[in-house]
């Protein structure tokens, strides 16, 4: 298998996922409805995809290295699919909670694929293909409102966006596993030293490392506080339509896309740990004006500038890392996705359960407060990655 082959399964595989991780928030109000949910148990669904994707980060992270990179990836986007299929076909949301839980945990093992599999293979460009990488799942967030959309126009129910996604991904499960046996040649290292199990323990004492943790935390919460919630923020909120909630929510998805595809451009002027502090206060700022604006024009500016703060901080932050301990990518990207997880689960529950005793009007604070988290450990974060990369250049000469 050449190095092109198996960056397109997952380029393909992270745009598909995007729609996937996406859709619950932008279908959340139809789903309620329909199996009866209220927002404990909507906060509750989101709790369980995010300890599933802690879960499966965390046996990812420690194990992946022990297979054929490309065949596991084909046999989860397999199992993604047939997971579609089975919550599509759920009366109850008991069965859909069980789904969420399985959904989050093979989901969050094909993250960690795809991130190590594209910093080893791109090891001289690891920062702008990581960020290629992160646009395809923020371009299938962007696609995912206008998907439904498309398919409301046919027929308002949620249940087809799920199907349509799942035979998209039995396809891409069949690319994968194509491309697998014609490339037992794939160019993955395969030293004995990385075939061994991984340890989180010797990673996450090192201080820069921690505050990556930290960061990551704040990242999901702050991401998918808004992906999940948004949608229902405006509509029972700020009275918006579905169809005004979903629009001015594109927004946000657009600036992660414009973000992940232009940010390594900026590198040419700007050091990492520079960019990383300049797109955190963008990212700030625009939470702030999500919750505090009223106008739709402005809750869209609001969302495009949290879009284009938090779009490229991922995958700048993770390859930053990488290039710092690049052996241990599978733990770094792993450690990546249970932060961002808790963070998803903080918010999306957090929010949930603080609706069902206030109002959702009040609830949605938890973005705003989730990006000051994230902000202050971006720059401890920032602070220690600046010395790391000046004791680097003092050795190197």
């Amino acid at each position: 298998m050449n190095r092109r082959t198996a960056t397109s399964v997952i380029f393909i595989g992270f745009f598909l996922l995007g729609m996937v991780f996406i859709l619950w928030g932008i279908m959340l109000p139809d789903l309620a409805k329909t199996l009866a949910m209220n927002e404990l148990v909507s906060g509750a669904f989101f709790t369980l995809i995010s300890i599933g994707a802690i879960a499966g980060a965390f046996v990812g992270g420690k194990y992946i290295q022990k297979f054929d990179f490309m065949s596991l990836f084909a046999c989860l986007s397999l199992s993604v699919a047939g997971l579609l299929l089975f919550m599509a076909s759920v009366s109850h949301w008991h069965w859909l909670l069980v789904g969420a839980f399985l959904l989050g945990f093979i989901s969050s093992s094909l993250f960690t694929i795809g991130h190590t599999m594209i910093a080893r293979l791109h090891a001289s460009r690891r920062s702008t293909m990581m960020g290629l990488m992160d646009f395809m799942f923020s371009l299938g967030t962007l696609a995912a409102p206008f998907y439904i959309s498309a398919l409301y126009l046919l027929e308002h129910d949620w249940r087809w966006p799920l199907r349509w996604l799942a035979i998209a991904m039995v396809g891409l499960a069949a690319y994968a596993w194509y491309a697998a046996r014609r490339g037992k040649k794939f160019a993955i290292p395969t030293q004995p030293q990385l075939r061994k199990s991984l340890s989180y323990g010797e990673v996450i004492k090192r201080p820069i490392f921690f505050f990556l943790a930290l960061a990551a935390v704040g990242y999901g919460a702050v991401e998918f506080g808004n992906a999940n919630w948004f949608v229902s923020y405006a509509q029972q909120g700020r009275g918006f339509t579905g169809e005004e909630a979903r629009m001015v929510f594109a927004f946000f998805t657009a600036g992660m896309v414009i973000s992940r595809l232009g940010f390594s451009t900026l590198l040419r002027w700007l050091s990492p740990h520079r960019l990383m502090l300049i797109l955190a206060g963008i990212m700030a700022l625009g939470a702030f004006i999500i919750k505090l604006a009223v106008e739709p024009q402005l809750m869209s500016l609001g969302n495009l500038l949290v879009g284009l703060g938090l779009g490229a901080l991922f995958p700048l932050m993770l390859s930053s890392a990488m290039d710092i301990d690049s052996d241990k990518g599978p733990i770094l990207s792993g450690m990546c996705v249970i932060g961002s997880s808790v963070g998803v689960q903080l918010a999306s529950f957090g929010t949930g359960f603080w609706a069902s005793f206030s109002s959702i009007n009040t609830a949605f604070w938890t973005v705003p407060i989730g990006a000051i988290w994230l902000l202050v450990m971006v720059w401890a974060y920032s602070r220690y990655l600046k010395k790391q990369l000046h004791q680097f250049s003092n050795t190197v000469e």
